[in-house]
């Protein structure tokens, strides 16, 4: 199975990108790395073993363009599979190589996997969210789509501004209303680090610097109460979601 996967970029820090980068070559499975860069594009990424996407500005999406970009272009160049990686993250060496097994042996159209919450010095935090466990949630990094899927890529770039902050959420309501096959790898081979305050207080942690409070659902509140009926329609083309469905979406972490 040919494999790519999508990482959009904007201005992390160089040993987080790094880390991003090594985890990809060191797949026991093979795949190609599309790093693709939400404005502030890295010369030196042109010369690095990976196909290097530059968009010229920032989008200020939380890397949905870069994303759904990436990914089309992944289509076309024939790949079998799409997953997502984002900078700040980074794979187990078999991740790609569980998902790929798990995808042929359940021909889903879309695979999903576990995530670990890491410091940044490369430890884990002991914690598991409600919504992972239960399957509530799968985060970005964590879907791997196959032949299946890949009609659902547009809806990342096609969503409203005011579902950006917590499109994971809406794009796994989509794909479960529309009836795709799903399947779970079981195992956590996403390494997330963690950016949430909320999360090391929760194991009685001071949330580091570059740490930031959870991702409130009230812009998006907001902006439903702002809809006429017939918005709801649209958005449900352009995204595959029912907003109205999704209007006890819990805040992100």
């Amino acid at each position: 199975m040919k494999v790519a996967v999508i990482t959009p970029y904007y201005q992390e820090p160089e040993h987080w990108l790094e880390r991003c980068l090594a985890s990809v070559r060191g797949q026991t499975h093979p795949c190609t790395h599309f790093m693709v860069s939400d404005g502030h594009p890295l010369d030196r990424l042109d010369g690095a073993d990976v196909r290097h996407v530059r968009l010229g500005r920032a989008h200020g999406d939380y890397g949905n363009t870069p994303r759904a970009i990436g990914g089309q272009l992944a289509v076309a160049e024939g790949f079998d599979a799409i997953c997502f990686l984002d900078a700040d993250n980074w794979y187990a060496p078999d991740h790609v190589a569980a998902c790929v097994d798990t995808a042929e042996r359940s021909n889903a159209d879309f695979v999903a996997t576990g995530r670990r919450l890491m410091r940044d010095d490369g430890s884990e935090i002991p914690l598991r969210t409600s919504d992972d466990a239960n399957r509530l949630h799968v985060d970005t990094n964590c879907y791997f789509l196959t032949f299946g899927a890949f009609h659902t890529l547009p809806r990342w770039v096609l969503a409203p501004k005011p579902m950006a902050s917590l499109f994971d959420r809406f794009y796994l309501n989509s794909l479960r209303a529309e009836g795709l096959r799903e399947a779970h790898t079981d195992r956590a081979t996403v390494n997330y680090l963690c950016t949430w305050a909320s999360i090391f207080r929760a194991v009685g942690e001071e949330p580091p610097a570059y740490a930031k409070e959870n991702i409130s659902s009230g812009r998006f509140r907001q902006w439903v109460q702002r809809l006429h009926a017939s918005d709801f329609a649209h958005v449900h083309r352009l995204t595959g979601c029912r907003l109205d469905s999704m209007l006890q979406l819990r805040t992100a972490t």
